[in-house]
Order: C-alpha cells, then sequence, then structure tokens
C-alpha cells in the first residue's frame, strides 16, 4: 500500500519542514490507520528551530520524524521572507483537534500523556465533550523518571490505542517518540507541547484576531513573562539573524527537495 503522497520536503535554515496542508497530513494519518505508514508528526516553531540547530539529538528526531507541519506563525512569516510557497500553517493545538475529529468520526482512539495529572484527566473531559464518539485508550501524567520510562511506555502500548499526543515541552516529547517509537505500538504519535494545560482550561489561548496577525507569542509572553522573556529574546534574535543572512545570501538558502 502507497501510503506516502509526493510532498517537499526543504531544509528551512538548517532544519526540516514539510510543506503539507493540513488536510494532507490528515489524510496521512487515516492511511496509517488503516495500515499505511506510521506517522510521526512534530510542528517547528522559533524557538525549536534555534534549539536544533544546537542540539544535535534534537535535530536527528526531527530529521526521522516522517512529517514536520508548520506550527509557530514566526516560520510562517519566514517562509514569506525567503520567498518559499508554503501551505498555511497550523499551529500544534489545531492539528491535534484535526486528528481527534477524525479520530471521533473513525472510531480510532487516543492517549494522552503530558502535564500535570488533574491537567490530562480535565483535558480528557474536555475533548470527550468536544468530539462525541472519540474514544481515549488511557492517560497518564508526564512527571515520570528515566527509570519508569520503560513501564510508561508499556502502558502505552497496552493500552492498544491509535494516536498518541505527547503534551511535554521540547525536546523531551520528541526524544521519547524517537528512541521508543518502534515500542509504543501507535499508528500516530504526535508531540503538542503545552496544549494540554490550554485544552483543560489551565491558560487562556490568544484571541482569534491576535492569532491572525501573529502575535500569539507576544500573549503568552504577557501570560508568563518571568518564563519565556529571555527565551523569546534569545530565540528571535538569532532567527532574525539567519534569515537576514540568508535572504542577503550570506548563508545557504533554504532548498526544496521532492521525497516520494
Amino acid at each position: 500500500m502507497n501510503s506516502t503522497p509526493n510532498r517537499r520536503r526543504i531544509e528551512f535554515l538548517g532544519c526540516p519542514l514539510d510543506l503539507l496542508s493540513p488536510q494532507d497530513i490528515i489524510e496521512q494519518a487515516k492511511l496509517a490507520l488503516v495500515g499505511g505508514k506510521r506517522l510521526r508528526l512534530e510542528g517547528l516553531n522559533v524557538a525549536k528551530l534555534v534549539d536544533a540547530r544546537a542540539a544535535p539529538c534534537l535535530m536527528q528526531a526531527l530529521h526521522q520524524a516522517e512529517h514536520i507541519h508548520i506550527d509557530g506563525a514566526g516560520i510562517s512569516l519566514g517562509l514569506k521572507v525567503l520567498g518559499v510557497e508554503a501551505p498555511p500553517r497550523c499551529a500544534g493545538i489545531d492539528l491535534m483537534g484535526l486528528l481527534c475529529e477524525m479520530a471521533a468520526a473513525t472510531g480510532a482512539s487516543v492517549y494522552l500523556l503530558g502535564a500535570r495529572q488533574e491537567v490530562v484527566e480535565l483535558t480528557a473531559e474536555r475533548l470527550l465533550t468536544r468530539y462525541p464518539g472519540l474514544r481515549i485508550a488511557g492517560l497518564r501524567n508526564g512527571y515520570f523518571s528515566s527509570s519508569e520510562e520503560a513501564d510508561v511506555i508499556r502502558e502505552v502500548r497496552d493500552s492498544q490505542a491509535d494516536m498518541l499526543f505527547i503534551g511535554m515541552s521540547s525536546p523531551r516529547k520528541e526524544l521519547l517518540l524517537q528512541t521508543h517509537w518502534s515500542d509504543l505500538g501507535v499508528k500516530v504519535g504526535m508531540g503538542v507541547g503545552g496544549s494540554f494545560d490550554v485544552l483543560s482550561g489551565q491558560l487562556p489561548r490568544a484571541p482569534r484576531w491576535v492569532q491572525r496577525i501573529a502575535m500569539e507569542w507576544l500573549f503568552r509572553l504577557l501570560l508568563e513573562p518571568r518564563r519565556l522573556l529571555w527565551r523569546y529574546v534569545y530565540s528571535n534574535s538569532i532567527y532574525l539573524l539567519l534569515l537576514a543572512a540568508t535572504r542577503m545570501g550570506l548563508t545557504r538558502r533554504s532548498k526544496v527537495r521532492v521525497q516520494s
């Protein structure tokens, strides 16, 4: 069964990025659920791009993932600056919603891993309300030690879940998927960062108009200035320098290579 449609994977400022629309990714996930190629889905935002350039283990995990989608507004804007035609950005929390909607319609089951126990439980309740018919095969908080990791992986596999959403920060979620991909048993695995905190209502999401003008990062910064200020200053500064250097031809431009 050929489950991999034509796609464009580009190297964007040193990181892999797939120029697939959200609809194409959902179709890929549907194929995975019926026996096609299993999918690891990761999103690329500015902070992750900067981190991956400095962390070979994270970069390797991204290269090994089947799909890297445009997660952050900064990535979408950077593609435009470099003249790369790209599909619309789909934030990880929105792609997770589309996948849950598809799962509810097809009978696929999901496993939620990450955040605090009360947060992941509330996330499950809200997902069940939002997507009637969704089957949640299991859930667990993300607070476990390396010595407990094998037991957690076994729990996910024994649940026989079709899809796994990991609500942890980078690079932990990427490395968890990379290290244990062959043992998890799921057909679709996706890192969703702090999405559980938003879905559970613990953190508000920026209004739609703020998202449309690509200022969701500023909204998050105002919510958590102590945690995010230095991270945003550091990563955004490096990103702008990389874009400027590439734009002026001082570094190798992003190249598109077609993979089948």
